[in-house]
C-alpha cells in the first residue's frame, strides 16, 4: 500500500488533492498558507482536512518504521520466513503488526519458556495434533530431573499451548472486536477509601458499570482519574460465555481426554494471558478516544476564546481587584502601552472609597479613558459595583473580563521582558486591560493550558494536547492577521512560516529601524528568506503603506493581477479596493493561468470588497444582576444574566457573577436532543439562565438555559 492509498483510506479525500497537498507540505508550505492561497491545488481543502492529510502521512511513516524494526528483529533471530515477511509488509494496522511480532518479542521468561527449556515443546505439538489417545502415557516419555511426573509434563505442555493460543493473530483480532463491541467497564470503591472526604467526588463510581463503547468521554476520564488517585478499581470485561466457546471452536477439533485437556488450556490462556492483554488494550483505546474528544473540546474552547470580540484600539483603565492588598490600577493607551499605574483601597479593611473615587475619576480624565476592564477574580463584583457607582466626567464603558492565566503571564519571562521595571501586580493588571482590547494578541503569551477552558486537561495525552492547542493558536492568529508594526514577538511567532527565532529578528529589526513602511521591507530582516516571506507576508498587515493592498489578506503574488484588473476597469488599485460596483464587472476567467485558478481569483475579489476585515465582532458591555454577588444570594427559580465561561462535553458553565460558576447540563440547554454543546452556545456568549438547583454542601449551582 502506498502512502497515497493509505491516506485516502484514512481521510476519504480525492487522490489528486492528497498528492498536491503532500507536495506543497514537502516544499515547506505551511497549513494556513496552503488552505488560504493554494485552494485550486488542494481542491478547496480546509485546514482541518490538510491537517488530517499531514497526520495520516506521519502515521504512515511511523507504521513503516515500526515494520522495519519488527522485520529486522525477527531476521536477526533467524526466524523470518517468506510468508511472515509478506504478512508484515502487507499489514498497515499497528495492532496486527504487534500481534505478528508477539512470538518474537524480547520479554521476561514465561512459564512456556521454562517448559520449552525442559524439552516439552514436542509434547505440546503432539497434543495439538489432537491424534493422541492416552495423554498420561505420552507424557511419560518426557520425564526428566526437571520434569519428575506426568502431571508436570502435561502442565508444561499446557503452558506452551496457552502461549501459542495467546499468540494466534486470528484469535486476538476476533477477541479485540468482541471487546470493542461488548466490553463492560465497571468500578468499585478501593478498600478503606469510601469514608475519605477526598473520595466523595467520585462517589458515583463506588459501584458503577456500563457498556464501554457507550460511556461518554468525560465519564471514562473521570473513572480513570479516580483509579489513578487510588479511590476505585476498574475492570473491563466481556461475558466469557461468548469468548470461550469461540476460542474452543477454533482450537479443539477432537473429543475425549485431549478435548478436555485443551478446554482447560483454552480457559487458562484466556484468563491468564488474553483477557488482561485485550482488556488493557480496549481500555487504552477508550482512553485515546476520550482524550481525542476532550482535546477537541479544549481546542474549540480555546479557538472561541482567542477569537473573542476585541474592543479595539481604545484607551483602557484596567483593574485587578483585591481586598486587603487593594485594587491594582493601570492606564493603557490605544496600543496597549502602560501610561500610569496606582493602587486603590475601596474595600475592607481600608474602605477608602473617597480616595479611590477621586483617583479613578482623575485617571479617566487625565488619560482620556474610554473603557474600564475589571478582572473577574477576588472582589470583582464589589469592584464592578463600586466603579459603576462613580459619576465619571465622561462616558466610559465597564467590562468584566476573565483573568484566567493573568498571574501566569505576569510571572513569565515574556512579561519580565515587556515590563522589566514593574512587579507582577502591575503586569497582571496590564494583561487584564490588554485582553479587553485584543484577546488574541494578549492570550497568545500564555500557555493555553493555563487559560482554564476545557475538561480533564491534565489527564489526557499531553503531547497530543500541546500539538492540537498550538495548531489552534496558529489557525486563529492567521485567520485574523497581524499588524506587523505593533505585534509582539509572541504573536508574530504564530504567523505562518515565522516561528520564535524569526519573530525575534523581526522585532529586533523593527526596534532598530523603526516601523515597516511596506510589506516588502520584511525581506530586509536578517535571515528571512524567500520561503519565509512567501509563507508569512499575506498574514501580516501594514497600515498606511504606500500600497493599500499591504493592509489586506491579498498575497503580494496577486498584486500584478489586481493591477491588471484595475487597469482594465479604468481606475487605480486604490479606487478598486472596496468598490463593489467595479469589482462586480471583473470577469475572473480573463485572469486564469496554469498557476492561478478560479478559487484563488474569487478569494482575491472577495478580499478586495472588504480588505483586511477583522472576522471578529466588537466587544459588548455586560452587567450581572446587581443583587447577586455571592453564593448565598442565589435562589432557586431566579432568572439571571450570565456569560458562558467554559464548555465541556456534558454541558457548559455560566458565570452569573458569583465565585461559583453554574452548570447548564447538556439536557438543560434547550428542548430536544443535543449532541454537541457548541451547536447551542459559544464561549463568552451572553445568556439568560434559570437556577434549578443549589447544593449548599458542595457549593454547586445547576442551571437551565432560558431562550
Amino acid at each position: 500500500m502506498t502512502n497515497i492509498q493509505y491516506i485516502k483510506a484514512q481521510t476519504q479525500l480525492p487522490e489528486k488533492a492528497i498528492e498536491n497537498t503532500l507536495s506543497l507540505l514537502t516544499e515547506g508550505c505551511t497549513i494556513p498558507f496552503i488552505a488560504r492561497y493554494r485552494k485550486d491545488s488542494t481542491q478547496n481543502l480546509d485546514e482541518a482536512a490538510i491537517e488530517h492529510i499531514a497526520k495520516s502521512q506521519a502515521d504512515y511513516d511511523n507504521i513503516c518504521k515500526r515494520k522495519e524494526t519488527i522485520l529486522s528483529s525477527i531476521e536477526e533471530q533467524g526466524k523470518l520466513t517468506d510468508d511472515l515477511r509478506k504478512r508484515i509488509e502487507n499489514s498497515f494496522e499497528l495492532n496486527e503488526l504487534e500481534d505478528l511480532y508477539l512470538p518474537y518479542k524480547k520479554r521476561r521468561k514465561t512459564k512456556a519458556d521454562v517448559a520449552k527449556e525442559n524439552g516439552l515443546e514436542p509434547l505440546a505439538k503432539q497434543i495439538m495434533s489432537q491424534r493422541v489417545t492416552d495423554l498420561e502415557l505420552l507424557a511419560g516419555r518426557y520425564l526428566s530431573d526437571k520434569v519428575p511426573t506426568e502431571e508436570d509434563a502435561l502442565q508444561g505442555a499446557s503452558d506452551i499451548i496457552a502461549e501459542w493460543i495467546n499468540e494466534n493473530t486470528f484469535i486476538r483480532r476476533t477477541l479485540r472486536r468482541i471487546f470493542q463491541r461488548k466490553a463492560i467497564i465497571s468500578s468499585e470503591v478501593a478498600k478503606g477509601k469510601n469514608e475519605e472526604e477526598e473520595a466523595q467526588k467520585y462517589a458515583q463510581y463506588f459501584d458503577w458499570e456500563e457498556a464501554l463503547n457507550k460511556a461518554p468521554s468525560h465519564r471514562v476520564l473521570a473513572m480513570l482519574r479516580a483509579e489513578k488517585e487510588g479511590f476505585v478499581k476498574l475492570k473491563v470485561q466481556v461475558d466469557s460465555e461468548e469468548t470461550l466457546p469461540f476460542m474452543e471452536e477454533n482450537i479443539i477439533k477432537s473429543r475425549g481426554e485431549v478435548a478436555d485437556f485443551l478446554k482447560k488450556t483454552v480457559k487458562d490462556s484466556y484468563k491468564r494471558l488474553l483477557e488482561p492483554s485485550i482488556s488493557n488494550e480496549t481500555l487504552q483505546e477508550a482512553k485515546d478516544k476520550a482524550d481525542a474528544k476532550a482535546i477537541s473540546v479544549f481546542a474549540e474552547n480555546l479557538s472561541q476564546l482567542l477569537l473573542a470580540s476585541p474592543l479595539g484600539e481604545k484607551r483602557i483603565l484596567a483593574i485587578d481587584p483585591g481586598y486587603r492588598t487593594g485594587c491594582k490600577v493601570v492606564c493603557l493607551d490605544e496600543k496597549g502601552d502602560l501610561l500610569h499605574h496606582d493602587v486603590i483601597y475601596p474595600h475592607a479593611p481600608q474602605n477608602d472609597m473617597t480616595m479611590a473615587t477621586k483617583k479613578l475619576s482623575t485617571m479617566v480624565s487625565q488619560y482620556n479613558i474610554q473603557a474600564i476592564s475589571i478582572g473577574n477574580g477576588t472582589a470583582s463584583r464589589e469592584t464592578e459595583s463600586f466603579v459603576r457607582s462613580i459619576a465619571f466626567p465622561k462616558k466610559v464603558e465597564v467590562f468584566v473580563v476573565s483573568e484566567a492565566g493573568a498571574s501566569v503571564y505576569s510571572a513569565s519571562k515574556i512579561a519580565r521582558d515587556e515590563f522589566p521595571d514593574y512587579d507582577v501586580t502591575v503586569r497582571g493588571a496590564v494583561s487584564i486591560g490588554r485582553r479587553l482590547a485584543d484577546p488574541l494578541a494578549e492570550l497568545v503569551k500564555i500557555d493555553p493550558k493555563s487559560i482554564g477552558v476545557g475538561q480533564y486537561q491534565h489527564d489526557v495525552n499531553q503531547s497530543l494536547l500541546k500539538e492540537e492547542l498550538d495548531a489552534t493558536v496558529v489557525r486563529c492568529v492567521n485567520k485574523v492577521g497581524v499588524n506587523l508594526n505593533t505585534a509582539s514577538k509572541s504573536l508574530l511567532s504564530y504567523v505562518s512560516g515565522i516561528g520564535e527565532k524569526m519573530a525575534e529578528n523581526i522585532v529586533a529589526y523593527r526596534s532598530a529601524n523603526g516601523a515597516f513602511s511596506k510589506r516588502e521591507d520584511l525581506k530586509k530582516v536578517p535571515r528571512l528568506g524567500d520561503k519565509v516571506y512567501q509563507q508569512a507576508v499575506a498574514f501580516l498587515r501594514v497600515h498606511n503603506s504606500e500600497n493599500p493592498l499591504d493592509n489586506s489578506a491579498v498575497h503580494p503574488e496577486a498584486y500584478p493581477i489586481i493591477k491588471q484588473m484595475a487597469k482594465h476597469t479604468g481606475i487605480s488599485v486604490a479606487q478598486l479596493i472596496g468598490n463593489k460596483q467595479a469589482i462586480a464587472t471583473i470577469d475572473i476567467q480573463k485572469y486564469k493561468t496554469d498557476k492561478v485558478g478560479e478559487l484563488y481569483l474569487k478569494d482575491v475579489l472577495k478580499e478586495l470588497e472588504k480588505p483586511g476585515l477583522d472576522p471578529r465582532t466588537t466587544a459588548k458591555a455586560f452587567a450581572f444582576d446587581p443583587n447577586v454577588k455571592t453564593f448565598d444570594d442565589v435562589r432557586v427559580g431566579m432568572i439571571l444574566p450570565g456569560i458562558v465561561n467554559n464548555i465541556t462535553a456534558f454541558g457548559c458553565f455560566v458565570d452569573i457573577g458569583v465565585k461559583e460558576s453554574g452548570l447548564v447540563h447538556i439536557s438543560q440547554l434547550k428542548e430536544g436532543y443535543v449532541s454537541d454543546v457548541n451547536e447551542v452556545v459559544k464561549l463568552h456568549q451572553q445568556v439568560q439562565v434559570k437556577v434549578i438547583e443549589k447544593d449548599e454542601v458542595r457549593k454547586r449551582i445547576s442551571l437551565s438555559m432560558v431562550w
